[in-house]
């Protein structure tokens, strides 16, 4: 499978060769990239397993939302530039990999995802205080189930024949 010529262009970049090629930009890089799946991750899981009644019950679903929203957002964005650099730092090989694709197609079901679920679960999470609907409970499984998928067929990635070359 040949790359399109503008991968080519991106991979002779200055920055991304510094991060390729560097001692340290790769590696430091893809630390943080793990810490913030974490931080993300781990505020994801609590809000899931509040949603569905398995957690923290005795906290509404409006305050567990609110208390960990900026946190997930804060590692939300540290993934997708982190994410975005290592992606520059080897495109061509990334472009061949089809646990990569996975987890693209993945990412852009979770923005569909949260397209779907934005009005009638997100956007008002005080409405889920006295009992969380089964539209709720299914966009908390639906998300952990997506979310999963990316973290796994992007720990996959490295695995992939295009990384043995």
């Amino acid at each position: 499978m040949t790359a399109p010529a503008f991968l080519d262009w991106i991979e002779s970049t200055d920055l991304s060769v510094a991060i390729r090629e560097g001692g340290l930009p790769y590696p430091i890089i893809g630390g943080v990239h793990l810490l913030s799946i974490a931080l993300f991750g781990g505020m994801l899981l609590a809000t899931v397993l509040r949603f569905l009644g398995w957690a923290m019950r005795s906290r509404r679903v409006s305050d567990i939302w609110c208390q960990f929203q900026p946190w997930k957002r804060l590692g939300f964005v540290v993934v997708v530039v982190t994410g975005l650099l290592l992606t520059w730092a080897e495109p061509v090989r990334l472009y061949k990999s089809p646990s990569f694709w996975v987890k693209m197609i993945l990412f852009a079901l979770v923005g569909v995802h949260a397209l779907v679920f934005r009005t009638s679960v997100y956007g008002h999470p005080e409405k889920l205080d006295e009992a969380v609907t089964s539209r709720a409970k299914l966009a908390a499984v639906l998300s952990l189930i997506l979310w999963a998928g990316l973290i796994v067929s992007g720990r996959l990635i490295a695995f992939d024949p295009s990384f043995d070359e």
